[in-house]
């Protein structure tokens, strides 16, 4: 009996840490579209409070650009200190003056914590 109690302990622990993960991954894909969709208010939503200036910067810097996303997909990858590392692949298609200008958005990790009951983007690493 105490087996089968540890056991599904365990199991619930794992479920919860992976289930975490998957809510930073899901933090982070939606401040990525929120930025190339040009919603100030979502991406600073999705931000933390330290990272919403740069979540204004970054919305602005698709200004008189067309852009979209390309197989986005955000995954936890570990943790660093008070952040959750999240690794991302896709593409940021910016199109200015008529020429395609890809972004890789695996070119670098995000940082993620949890602030106010939820998952936000809170800068690069």
């Amino acid at each position: 009996m105490k087996r089968s109690v540890l056991v599904v302990v365990l199991l619930g622990l794992t479920l919860a840490a992976c289930g975490g993960g998957a809510d930073a991954g899901a933090a982070i894909e939606g401040y990525i579209e929120a930025v190339v969709s040009q919603d100030m208010a979502a991406a600073q939503n999705a931000s933390c409070g330290a990272w919403e200036a740069s979540a204004q910067t970054e919305v602005r810097s698709f200004d008189g650009v067309s852009a979209r996303l390309e197989d986005l997909s955000c995954t936890a990858t570990g943790s660093e200190g008070d952040f959750t590392l999240v690794s991302c692949v896709g593409t940021i298609i910016a199109t200015y003056q008529g020429e395609d200008r890809p972004i890789d958005l695996s070119a670098r990790d995000y940082l993620a914590a949890n602030e106010g009951g939820a998952f936000r983007m809170c800068g690069y690493k």
